[in-house]
């Protein structure tokens, strides 16, 4: 357990002085770590212990720099939503929000490529557009513990300086993460294991805040929001492919993917059922999912029947192509596949 605490340490103060450089988001960054170690559900108890200790040295570090405008909108609305999204933690899996959030992140790929004053361009919303983005981001912050990075792109397109960004962040969201695990311990949702994880990343945020304060003015503002854009579409590829295990492994989903001499065929087995997507050269894709007799029509339960013979297993299978739908039948007499019917 020593050994596990002191990477996660380790981790976690790679994350925060990345989050730092980048405006946010070591929290996305370490739900996937945390992921590992802890239930799913406990991991927003874990982050917010970090990410409010985090929030009250980078408060102090760099106090003189918060814009209160962003500040006087923002925490209001949030403060609501957070109670909200805490609550739904104990009746919604996160898992389904965290693959709509990696794509979001995902979609900021475009911005990498983008030059310098296309970057710099400066977009102020009006009053309540700050308050709509509050309120957001308490909901998905109560719902899954960290969402810093999803708002990265309106921080960055605000007119900010790098130290504003930080500061008026840590502002943002520092009441946020204590009303989070206030939240949390009244929900049942902070065991002794979710404390130990939580003083580590705390411990590590503190020393990286101090360690950025010396680093921050050597970036310019331009690598900086280059920097910030980049972790975003990174974080997002993390938050969705950990997320996939997640789903999968919760719904006995399985995924092979075979190469054919005439094309591709993918096998998807989720619960109970099975599909399989083909395409072949010739004749272009095809899916396929077993059914039910039950599916059938009457005639076709007649025909499937009359084709048994000897058969003890049959296994249907709908058959979808561009333009067409059929039907396929696998008989089989002791697992080994004696005849297969198409059939319409």
């Amino acid at each position: 357990m020593t050994t596990i605490l002191f990477i996660i340490f380790i981790v976690s103060f790679l994350a925060f002085s990345l989050s730092a450089i980048c405006g946010g988001g070591a929290g996305l960054i370490l739900i996937p770590i945390l992921g590992q170690l802890l239930p799913i559900s406990q991991v927003p108890a874990a982050l917010s212990i970090g990410t409010f200790s985090s929030s009250a040295s980078r408060l102090i570090v760099f106090r003189k720099n918060i814009c209160w405008h962003i500040v006087k909108y923002f925490v209001p609305a949030a403060l609501p939503a957070v109670w909200l999204g805490a609550w739904l933690l104990k009746y919604v899996n996160p898992v389904y929000l965290e693959i709509v959030m990696g794509l979001f992140l995902i979609s900021n790929l475009t911005f990498l490529f983008k030059k310098s004053n296309e970057i710099n361009e400066t977009k102020k919303p009006k009053n309540f557009i700050l308050s709509l983005v509050g309120f957001s981001a308490g909901f998905l912050s109560g719902l899954t513990g960290a969402v810093g990075l999803l708002f990265n792109r309106f921080y960055l397109s605000y007119g900010l300086t790098k130290e504003e960004i930080i500061a008026t962040r840590a502002a943002n969201e520092i009441i946020l993460h204590l009303v989070k695990i206030i939240l949390y311990f009244l929900f049942g949702l902070i065991s002794m294991k979710v404390v130990y994880v939580g003083i580590v990343v705390a411990v590590s945020a503190i020393f990286s805040s101090w360690a950025m304060k010396w680093i921050l003015p050597f970036l310019s503002e331009f690598l900086f929001k280059k920097t910030g854009y980049f972790a975003m579409v990174v974080s997002g590829f993390l938050m969705l492919s950990q997320s996939a295990r997640n789903l999968f492994t919760a719904n006995n989903g399985t995924i092979h993917t075979d190469l054919k001499t005439k094309g591709l065929e993918s096998k998807l087995k989720w619960q109970n059922a099975n599909y399989e997507l083909e395409f072949a050269y010739d004749s272009g894709f095809k899916f396929e999912q077993e059914i039910p007799m039950s599916e059938l029509t009457f005639k076709q339960q007649k025909l499937v029947a009359n084709k048994k013979q000897n058969a003890n297993k049959i296994v249907l299978e709908v058959v979808y192509t561009i333009g067409s739908k059929s039907y396929e039948a696998y008989y089989f007499n002791d697992n080994q596949l004696i005849e297969q019917i198409d059939f319409k």
